[in-house]
């Protein structure tokens, strides 16, 4: 066990172990060769059972008892042989249980077999079994899990099940594993409704009544906590997916320019009163971003009508670095041909979302809030001057000095995405705000100055009061209790620095929320560049969220405008979120603490960013990068084309596997700027592998690349 000594074995002890060491090679070896040579005989089965009995962590072992079983009833018709052999497994896993409780292998074995349907399941010896286990430890998750997997099995209803949370609870109000099998039950009944589960507002209030019972019996047990969070997650979210932030946004008309240049097929925004970005080989992004990750956004759940392109050649993808069909941000690239830019036409384009059974959430709610979205989409033909200021011929620097000055925001830009006009979602969050507030009254009154539970569940309550007030009016309404959260994750990172980097994370979190809450906080931290043509820009908005001391990035779904991004000077170790700022050009990631490029996978996304500062960073500081599992042949897993690029490498004598990690990330990217270093893996080697990874490259460190 954890914090226990260790202590020298007796000689007699010593012996013991070297016998049972001896005896478990000869059953494993014996394992392996009937495994190989399909050898399922009584013996054979037999010796499997005495391994699994010694070790029930031999998951070959289970394995083969299941191809054995499988193997020996294939033509079997007789049911007592069938029965017989099923109570043979079933035996095995309890002999395996009485050695180890907890093994994966012997639960996953016994929910197998009897999902097999191979006999009538005994469903008293089953609940039987379970009871004997709960007694001996109530807190046994593989035992909670397999009672779930056995109540569905005989149709017990929820209702009974909840009944028998209620009773372990009263028994023990430590028992962490009630609370979370009674966190699940309550998430079924609320979801379909079910007879006096239909009032959410009402089986809540009963559950925080409940749990404050636990919470004053003991403030330091941390089960009823969790489930306190759990209640607070429920209160203070909605059920069902809301489009909450869009790109352009409902109402704006975006002036779009053609560049004189030669490459003339790019296009750019022109004038201040639209986003001046650059559209990446003619394309323009339509960004939807919801409150939850949301899956099904198609030609068909969501419709776009303009001249400018049909509804069926749009594609709509999930902007998720874990290739996964769900994303809080999808986005769409909307094509502007040469032909539509030689006409002084405006052209309006309308997204419409409709409820839709085809847009589902992760907890599998549906979207049900119809939103329609117009834009217009202009053409200004006077010709941009040509200037030698583009980024081949001057190095763009992050100095705001004269040719840098404040800048209100752009009239595009709104706050009121998430304006609720719809009364019915008014009163839902009356219920919802009188709760949270109830709940903030009585921790503010509790006694338990140092108890770091107390602090953080009052931190969240603060947190997701002034959240669900700001949704229920509009984010031009002042946060009430900000100051107040902040000053508690102060304290938690004193009172408890062992998890610092999550009271970390969360103040970093209130941070972007009080920064990015209104126009006027905003525009404190929106620069102007001047005399700056790049990529046919002619106006040039940053926003500086550099010093703030920000670990993570959030509340990305209000910045969907950005072009120009300075997060320098912070101690960010992820980028997380990034990913949604399609209009991205420009981002200063200087003197953080990101330390591998796996942490910058969000990039990969961002088809408009050009410039790139990662300089100061911790980038080779750790020889492993944990958040990616390292292989022999990296390289072979990816569908990146890098034959060319390792064949280079060769010639200059560069070991490509040392560098697999960078060739990943900067392939798929079109930088024109780029600065690494500071960093422990900034040497010759990846000056010369950049410019072969990076064609478009014309300023590496602050040096213009001949």
């Amino acid at each position: 066990m954890h914090g226990r000594p260790r202590k020298a074995p007796k000689p007699e002890e010593a012996a013991a172990s070297v016998a049972k060491a001896a005896k478990l090679r000869d059953l494993q070896k014996e394992l392996i060769h009937n495994h190989e040579n399909r050898i399922y005989t009584k013996d054979a089965l037999l010796a499997s059972s005495k391994l699994l009995e010694i070790n029930p962590e031999v998951y070959t072992g289970w394995n083969y008892r299941k191809l054995a079983l499988e193997h020996n009833l294939r033509e079997v018709t007789d049911p007592e042989v069938v029965r017989s052999a099923v109570e043979d497994e079933l035996r095995v896993v309890e002999m395996a249980l009485r050695q180890n409780p907890k093994s994966y292998g012997a639960w996953y074995h016994r929910k197998w077999v009897l999902s097999q349907k191979l006999s009538p399941v005994q469903f008293e010896r089953e609940f039987r079994l379970l009871d004997q286990l709960l007694k001996a430890d109530a807190r046994n998750f593989h035992g909670w899990n397999y009672r779930r997997f056995i109540a569905k099995l005989k149709n017990v209803p929820e209702e009974e099940e909840l009944q028998f949370t209620m009773d372990m609870i009263n028994t023990n109000f430590s028992n962490y594993s009630a609370w979370h099998n009674r966190s699940i039950l309550l998430s079924h009944l609320l979801k379909q409704k079910v007879k006096g589960f239909d009032s959410k507002e009402n089986v809540l209030l009963e559950e925080f009544d409940l749990v404050r019972q636990a919470l004053f019996t003991d403030p330091s047990d941390q089960s009823g906590w969790f489930y306190h969070l759990w209640l607070l997650d429920q209160t203070s979210t909605g059920n069902d997916p809301q489009l909450i932030s869009s790109w352009p946004v409902n109402g704006s008309k975006i002036d779009l320019s053609k560049a004189k240049r030669e490459d003339a097929c790019n296009l750019f925004a022109s004038s201040s009163s639209s986003p001046c970005d650059h559209l990446q080989r003619g394309y323009l992004p339509i960004i939807l971003y919801f409150n939850q990750p949301v899956r099904g956004l198609t030609s068909s759940t969501v419709t776009v009508n303009s001249n400018l392109v049909t509804n069926e050649d749009l594609t709509w993808k999930p902007l998720s670095t874990t290739n996964s069909r769900e994303a809080n941000c999808w986005v769409a690239y909307l094509e502007v041909s040469d032909g539509n830019c030689s006409t002084s036409q405006a052209y309006s384009v309308e997204v419409s979302i409709g409820s839709s059974d085809g847009i589902v959430s992760t907890s599998g709610s549906q979207y049900s809030s119809p939103s329609q979205l117009t834009f217009t989409i202009g053409f200004n033909h006077n010709r941009l001057e040509q200037v030698e200021g583009d980024l081949v011929h001057r190095l763009f620097s992050w100095n705001y000095s004269d040719k840098c000055y404040p800048r209100k925001i752009p009239d595009f830009v709104s706050f009121d995405h998430m304006r609720i006009t719809n009364d019915g979602v008014k009163d839902d969050c009356t219920w919802r705000l009188d709760t949270l507030s109830g709940e903030i009254t009585l921790f503010k009154e509790m006694s338990e100055e140092n108890c770091k539970f107390m602090k953080l569940t009052l931190a969240r309550l603060l947190v997701a009061y002034d959240s669900m007030n700001s949704f229920g009016t509009s984010l031009k309404q002042n946060k009430t209790y900000c100051e107040e959260a902040l000053e508690l994750f102060d304290d938690l990172i004193k009172l408890d620095p062992s998890h610092k980097r999550y009271y970390e994370d969360e103040r970093s979190l209130l941070l972007m929320d009080q920064v990015t809450s209104n126009k006027e906080s905003l525009e404190k931290r929106c620069w102007h560049y001047d005399n700056l043509i790049f990529f046919g820009f002619q106006y040039h908005n940053c926003l500086q969220l550099s010093r703030l001391s920000l670990t993570r990035i959030g509340f990305v779904e209000r910045l969907l405008w950005v072009q120009m991004l300075d997060l320098s000077h912070n101690n960010l170790r992820s980028i997380s979120g990034l990913e949604a700022l399609q209009l991205l050009v420009c981002l200063n990631l200087s003197n953080n603490q990101i330390g591998s490029f796996t942490a910058l996978e969000p990039l990969k996304m961002l088809i408009s960013l050009r410039v790139l500062d990662l300089s100061f960073n911790e980038i080779g500081a750790h020889p492993i990068d944990t958040t990616r599992y390292l292989s022999s042949s990296p390289l072979s897993h990816t569908v990146v084309d890098v034959s060319g690029i390792i064949e280079e490498c060769k010639k200059d004598n560069i070991n490509v596997e040392e560098y697999w990690e960078a060739i990943l990330f900067f392939k798929p990217l079109h930088l024109a700027q780029l600065s690494i270093k500071g960093n422990i893996i900034a040497n010759e080697n990846y000056r010369v592998l950049l410019t072969k990874i990076l064609p478009t490259l014309n300023w590496f460190d602050g040096e213009r690349i001949v």
